[in-house]
């Protein structure tokens, strides 16, 4: 849609992980010179957290990238609140290791095996869990264990726990003593000052094919940065929506006013999300009454109003779906009208 009418490659604010768009900021940097210091020490844990959106994953698939696989067979796990033998068995099917039987001790000693084969044929096993933080702390763990493994006293398994700030609290806990004296190596990423905002917003734009089309006022970055608080990811979907609205409105230069108006159209939506989960909680929380049940005239209009609420939420949440079907619209146009050229 708006690449096309802007003469980019590609769609330079997607919010999937692409490491071609990895944009190397200072804060990401140092991150990466801490993931591959803990490389280097070959054993234990690396810990690496961040709030939501702030390119935990982007930062994963750099590293991975870049990484010798001749050297090391790399699993990379996301994860969701799974006990201690789940967790074994994903790790298990996560690095291709096929088992044969399903209970702990079994699966255990064949996979110990199993990485200790590897580590003689000159491969050790590195995990990279993503959005660790769900790990419970039993599962955190069973990973310790794992990491006791060694072959004639060089370490063959290590972890990169990769997650929200939740997850420090976990290991950092009273309890959780023997995994923490395992890390070898911590780092907690930060959002983007207002200067690498503006580097990161033409790094993807120039990524994808961007040549000065459409103009950016300078003032805008600013405000991009004011709204997102310098997180990558809530930066791509603003600067997604610009450049929507800069196409829906065949505009050349991208202003303060252009960016007023998206973040404007943002918070409407956000508001509308937020009546319409409380008019379905107070829908499903609502008591039916019949005709000689009704109530009182006071409670009889306060039902009505609240049903009029809702039929209100209903109809903004339709002219917002019709409205994209009309951009989805003008997006098969136009594919149509080229496939006719």
């Amino acid at each position: 849609m708006y690449d096309g009418f802007y003469n980019l490659s590609q769609k330079p604010f997607q919010l999937s992980a692409d490491p071609d768009f990895f944009f190397q900021s200072s804060v990401h940097k140092r991150a990466l010179a801490y993931m591959q210091y803990g490389l280097t020490q070959g054993e234990g844990f690396v810990l690496v957290t961040g709030s939501p959106g702030t390119g935990k994953t982007m930062l994963v698939k750099s590293l991975v990238k870049n990484l010798n696989k001749d050297k090391l067979l790399i699993g990379v796990m996301m994860t969701s609140q799974v006990g201690p033998e789940d967790t074994l068995r994903l790790i298990a099917s996560t690095f291709g290791f096929q088992y044969l039987h399903n209970d702990k001790a079994s699966l255990l000693n064949s996979f110990e095996k199993f990485i200790i084969e590897k580590a003689r044929e000159g491969r050790r096993l590195l995990l990279i869990i993503d959005e660790a933080q769900n790990l419970p702390k039993q599962s955190l763990e069973e990973l310790r264990m794992l990491t006791n493994l060694d072959v004639n006293g060089t370490p063959v398994f290590q972890v990169f726990l990769v997650g929200q700030p939740e997850l420090k609290r976990t290991i950092y806990a009273t309890d959780m003593e023997q995994l923490k004296q395992r890390i070898v190596s911590t780092f907690h990423l930060d959002p983007l000052d207002e200067e690498e905002t503006k580097e990161y917003i033409l790094f993807r734009l120039q990524t994808a094919g961007w040549q000065g089309k459409p103009e950016f006022d300078p003032n805008v970055f600013s405000d991009i940065h004011d709204f997102s608080a310098g997180t990558p990811r809530r930066i791509n979907s603003l600067c997604d929506r610009l450049l929507l609205f800069g196409y829906l409105e065949e505009l050349s230069v991208l202003d303060s006013q252009a960016v007023e108006k998206v973040i404007s159209e943002v918070n409407e939506e956000m508001k509308l999300e937020d009546r319409e989960e409380q008019a379905a909680s107070s829908t499903k929380s609502a008591v039916r009454y019949s005709d000689a049940e009704a109530g009182s005239l006071e409670e009889r209009l306060q039902r009505v109003e609240d049903e009029v609420l809702n039929l209100h939420n209903i109809a903004n949440k339709e002219k917002a779906l019709l409205r994209k079907a009309i951009l989805i619209q003008l997006d098969m146009d136009t594919v149509y009208d080229s496939g006719k050229k």
